[in-house]
């Protein structure tokens, strides 16, 4: 039995060597681009979009905050933005610039459109 599994061992076929390194690379260079399009793009154009946002707020802007306050804005310095929360009592409030989820417009515009 012993000389039968010897002469079985010495005539089966070789086994195919395993796939190399270039076979491998094209579907892992696939799913890094498909993964840079889906996620890593679309964020850092949002992030930029909101750091111009940012950037380019001003007085009498009317500003929505990510608590929900809407606001006019009053003053803007390095990293705060003080808004103007109530006209009749004049409250303001200061909140830090990244606290600014969206612009709605200027106070000027809103003049504009009463008219």
């Amino acid at each position: 039995m012993l000389n039968f599994l010897m002469i079985l061992a010495q005539t089966s076929k070789p086994t195919a060597a395993p796939p190399g390194m270039g076979s491998m690379l094209f579907p892992l260079v696939l799913m890094g681009g498909i993964f840079y399009f889906i996620l890593i793009r679309p964020q850092s154009k949002e992030k930029k979009r909101r750091a111009d946002m940012l950037s380019g707020l001003k007085k009498n802007d009317r500003v929505l905050t990510i608590g929900g306050i809407l606001g006019t804005v009053t003053s803007v310095r390095d990293d705060e933005v003080t808004l103007k929360v109530d006209e009749s009592s004049n409250t303001k409030i200061t909140f830090s610039r990244a606290s600014i989820q969206r612009i709605l417009g200027s106070a000027s515009d809103e003049l504009v459109s009463k008219s």
